[in-house]
């Protein structure tokens, strides 16, 4: 709920020029009840002066009226004039003091694992500017040489779900554009092209036929060995027997 200006002054203001109640007060200048009871009494706010909330254009007399016939009813602000000519702000977010250290490490990252994101993009996740981020992409930042990439989510520059939906906005607006590389062109083939093509050979994925083959190999030759040697011995006749012995 928008909230007037000057609450403690509007309530004092309130409290001395309407017989509206402590809780209809309270509830429109965002105070306590007790505090406006103490207002009433004179032990809170002392000193402060009254400001008028019609004067100012936050409230209208027959808006208090209303209120003053019926105490259940609740007071409305007419008019926020802090709020006047504000529009949404454009450019870069606000970075705080203690992590604009931080801002080149996250740039960095960016830059490295997220090279289809634009310069505008980086500088709306991170908050910096274009020439920060030229600078770091060439590599010509004063601090280049320690500068390490730092995830910008777990620095807390931006969250998850944002930079998420930047990645999915460049990689749509890429693939609107037609910017792909050579390699990703060359995988892209029509349904009925991939579904003629011949299947690629594969590499089997364990070698157990290959082992198996040479276990089979290294009998086979222990067999030959084993033969080779029996007809040796069975192929001395029985002369040659006695003389050997």
């Amino acid at each position: 709920m928008a909230l007037p200006l000057m609450q403690r002054a509007t309530a004092v203001w309130l409290v001395e020029n309407t017989t509206l109640t402590f809780r209809q007060i309270a509830e429109f200048c965002g105070l306590h009840e007790l505090e406006v009871n103490g207002i009433a009494d004179g032990e809170v706010a002392q000193g402060i002066k009254g400001f008028d909330p019609v004067a100012n254009r936050q409230l209208t007399a027959e808006e208090i009226a209303r209120c003053e016939k019926d105490p259940r009813a609740t007071l409305r602000l007419w008019r926020n004039p802090a709020a006047e000519g504000e529009q949404k702000r454009k450019g870069p977010r606000y970075t705080p003091l203690s992590k604009r250290q931080d801002r080149p490490a996250a740039i960095a990252w960016l830059v490295k694992f997220h090279p289809e994101l634009s310069d505008g993009q980086i500088a709306k996740l991170v908050g910096t500017t274009k020439p920060t981020i030229e600078s770091i992409r060439e590599r010509t930042h004063w601090n280049i040489a320690n500068i390490s990439p730092v995830d910008p989510v777990a620095l807390g520059m931006c969250k998850q779900s944002e930079l998420d939906i930047a990645v999915a906005k460049a990689v749509a607006k890429q693939g609107k554009d037609g910017v792909m590389s050579d390699a990703e062109r060359m995988k892209l083939v029509s349904t009925q092209e991939s579904l003629s093509q011949e299947p690629e050979p594969r590499v089997p994925s364990s070698i157990s036929g290959l082992e198996n083959f040479k276990i089979g190999a290294g009998e086979r030759s222990r067999e030959e060995a084993k033969v080779d040697a029996e007809s040796l011995f069975t192929g001395l006749g029985p002369a040659e027997e006695d003389d050997e012995e």
